[in-house]
C-alpha cells in the first residue's frame, strides 16, 4: 500500500519536508486507544505509536491532539524503544462535533476526511432536524456529504422517496441514495465515490445499519452486528471504537460509534450557509437585532405564518443559533479560567524564584 493510496498528496508532502530531514517517516493514524495509536506506514505496515510529551503539553485543547485520520511524523524505534509521534501535519479537513456534555471543546470524529456518509432510514430514525445538524457539521469540515437512506425493504417506496426528497432539499450538493444494506441494494452508488486515496467517514445513529454496511463493503463479517428491535428500529450492538480501515476496492473508511448527541461545533458563517433561506428573510425584519421569536415586524415569523417557511425549520434555526451562542460563552469562560490559572502559576513561580534568590543570599552571607 503506497502513501498515495493512504490519502497522501502534494500538500502533505510539502508540509513533511522539514521532518524528513530529521529522519522521521510519515504515517497515518488508523486507531486510537487510551495508551497509544495504531498507524500505517508507507508499505502498509501497521505499527503502534505513542505521543511525545511535547505535543501533549503544547496542545491548547484535545482537538489539537492527533486523531484518527491524521498524518503524523514518526520517529521509528526498535525492539527496545517505542515508535514516537513527533509532529502532526496540518489537517486539510476536520469533521468534528461538540464534545458530549457541558464541555466547550470539539471532539474530532475524523481528520482529513473527503466524504461523510450519513446513514439513516425513512422510519424510526428519520429526523430532519438531526440531518440539518449533520449537514452543518459536514459543511464546516470541508468534506462532501452523502446520505444513505437505508432499510428501503422495510418501508413503502413512496415513504422512502418522500424522505429522500426532504433531505435533499436541506443541503445543496448532498447526494441522497435509497438503499437496502441487508439485501445489498444500492451499494454500487457508494462504491463509485470510493477511489484510491479517498477517505470516507460513516456516521449515524445506533441501529441504522452502519456495521452491516461496513460488512457489505468488505464482503465479510468485519464487525459483529446484532438483531434490530422491531419497535424501536435500534440495534443491540454497534461499533464501539473509531477506526480507519482500507477497503478492498480502494479508498479508506472511518467507522464511528453511534451518535446519540449531535451538538454543534461551528460558527455563525457556517450557520448562515446552512440556512440561506432563513437568513434572506432576516434581512427583511423591521429591526436589525430581531430575535425572530416575538419581535414586532419579524419577516421570519411572517413567512412561517404565511406557509412560506416550515415552522420546524424556523425552530431548528433558533435552536442552532442558541447552541452556538452558548458554546461561545462556554469557550470564553474556559479561556478566562485558563488565563487566571496562568497568572496564578506565574505569581507562584515568581515567588518561588524570589525565595530561592533570598536563600542563596542568606547562604552566601553565612559563609
Amino acid at each position: 500500500m503506497t502513501l498515495r493510496e493512504l490519502g497522501w498528496n502534494s500538500e502533505f508532502a510539502k508540509a513533511f519536508v522539514p521532518y524528513r530531514a530529521k529522519g522521521w517517516v510519515p504515517a497515518r493514524l488508523i486507531r486510537e486507544t487510551p495508551i497509544n495509536f495504531g498507524a500505517f506506514l508507507e508499505d502498509g505496515e501497521e505499527i503502534d505509536v505513542i505521543l511525545c510529551g511535547r505535543l501533549w503539553h503544547a496542545a491548547a485543547c484535545d482537538a489539537e491532539l492527533p486523531a484518527v485520520g491524521d498524518w503524523v511524523a514518526v520517529e521509528l524505534g526498535n525492539e527496545h524503544q517505542d515508535h514516537v509521534i513527533r509532529a502532526r501535519l496540518p489537517r486539510q479537513t476536520c469533521f468534528s462535533r461538540k464534545m458530549p456534555g457541558n464541555s466547550a471543546q470539539a471532539q474530532v470524529i475524523g481528520a482529513n476526511v473527503d466524504l461523510v456518509a450519513v446513514v439513516t432510514d425513512a422510519g424510526p430514525d428519520y429526523n430532519l432536524r438531526r440531518m440539518e445538524r449533520y449537514f452543518t457539521l459536514i459543511g464546516r469540515s470541508g468534506a462532501k456529504a452523502v446520505v444513505l437512506l437505508n432499510k428501503s425493504d422495510l418501508f413503502p417506496p413512496a415513504q422512502s422517496r418522500h424522505a429522500a426528497a426532504e433531505i435533499a432539499a436541506l443541503w445543496d450538493g448532498a447526494a441522497v441514495y435509497i438503499i437496502s444494506v441487508l439485501h445489498g441494494e444500492g451499494l454500487h452508488v457508494l462504491k463509485k465515490h470510493l477511489k484510491k486515496g479517498i477517505t470516507m467517514c460513516i456516521v449515524g445513529s445506533s441501529g441504522v445499519g452502519k456495521s452491516t454496511l461496513v460488512n457489505q463493503l468488505y464482503g465479510e463479517d468485519w464487525q459483529w452486528t446484532g438483531e434490530v428491535n422491531a419497535v424501536t428500529g435500534k440495534g443491540r450492538h454497534t461499533t464501539s471504537t473509531r477506526e480507519l480501515m482500507p477497503l478492498p476496492g480502494g479508498g479508506m473508511l472511518i467507522d464511528n460509534p453511534g451518535m446519540r448527541e449531535i451538538q454543534m461545533w461551528t460558527d455563525e458563517a457556517t450557520l448562515r450557509d446552512s440556512f440561506t433561506d432563513v437568513e434572506e428573510l432576516t434581512t427583511q425584519c423591521r429591526f436589525a437585532d430581531c430575535s425572530h421569536r416575538q419581535d414586532v415586524g419579524c419577516a421570519v415569523r411572517a413567512a412561517v405564518a404565511g406557509g412560506h417557511l416550515d415552522s420546524r425549520r424556523h425552530e431548528s434555526f433558533l435552536n442552532l443559533e442558541s447552541e452556538i451562542a452558548a458554546l461561545k460563552q462556554r469557550a470564553a469562560k474556559r479561556q478566562m479560567t485558563i488565563e487566571r490559572w496562568a497568572k496564578r502559576n506565574h505569581r507562584v513561580q515568581a515567588r518561588n524564584l524570589a525565595d530561592r534568590i533570598q536563600l542563596e543570599k542568606d547562604f552566601r552571607g553565612e559563609l
